[in-house]
């Protein structure tokens, strides 16, 4: 089963920049996606006929964040958000259920510029984290998405540069990230790639992906049950069509 996660930045702008082939090309039996910025209705009709069951979540504000699972199974059950208004207001969350696991796909809220968001963004780690702990009480999980958040020097060009200065490099992200993690997740693709030095995200100034001046800040976390079953865990730098690039694994259950 090949599972990858794509912040698309703008699932319509994917599409009418000529980059959906790209999106066909991943050959996902699920396929994960943040930042859809649409309408549960504009990502249906945008994916419309590439054979999967299309399960999305928008925010109120239009135009703003949105997450989406696209599956060829149809799972047993699929939940919006994590039950908590305050935090469901910006359609960050679905999950999906099968017999044998939960898939979550998520955008975790960026702390913003000036990190004038950084406190709501710790309130959120902690209530992603009890979500996530509640879905792990009843069946391993796999949690795809942006998380916003570089968490290790490895993972992130510039480190002495950013620390404590910039949004998904400060040590209360990191200490989030740290929580989630201790919950039993693992991070695949570190898990599989110990020292390798690869980015998911590239600002769009200064030529920064070009230069390869990027972040890995798009994950797929597996609970320690499952983590046997994924076989490799990759980043596909080489396709375009959004400032991050698609993240997988291949699982064999």
């Amino acid at each position: 089963m090949r599972i990858i996660s794509w912040n698309v930045n703008g699932i319509r702008a994917v599409l009418r920049n000529g980059y959906m082939g790209n999106l066909e090309g991943l050959n996902a039996d699920i396929l994960c996606l943040q930042e859809t910025k649409a309408t549960v209705a504009q990502v249906q009709e945008a994916l419309f006929g590439m054979g999967y069951h299309v399960f999305a979540n928008e925010a109120e504000r239009k135009g703003y964040s949105g997450t989406a699972i696209l599956t060829r199974s149809q799972p047993d059950n699929v939940t919006l958000g994590m039950g908590i208004p305050e935090h469901d207001r910006e359609g960050r969350i679905v999950t999906a259920s099968f017999s044998n696991f939960h898939i979550v796909s998520v955008y975790t809220p960026n702390s913003s510029e000036g990190l004038k968001r950084l406190p709501y963004r710790q309130e959120w780690d902690l209530a992603f984290r009890n979500f996530v702990s509640g879905l792990a009480s009843e069946k391993p999980v796999l949690v795809c998405g942006d998380l916003n958040v570089a968490h290790q020097p490895i993972d992130i060009a510039r480190p002495k540069e950013n620390y404590n200065k910039s949004a998904g490099y400060t040590q209360p992200e990191i200490d989030g990230m740290n929580h989630l993690l201790g919950t039993g997740l693992y991070d695949s693709f570190r898990h599989h790639n110990p020292e390798t030095v690869k980015y998911s995200w590239w600002s769009f100034r200064a030529n920064a992906r070009v230069k390869n001046i990027g972040w890995r800040i798009d994950y797929i976390l597996a609970s320690k049950l499952i983590l046997p079953a994924v076989r490799d865990s990759f980043i596909l730098n080489e396709v375009i069509g959004s400032d991050h690039c698609p993240v997988g694994i291949v699982l064999t259950l």
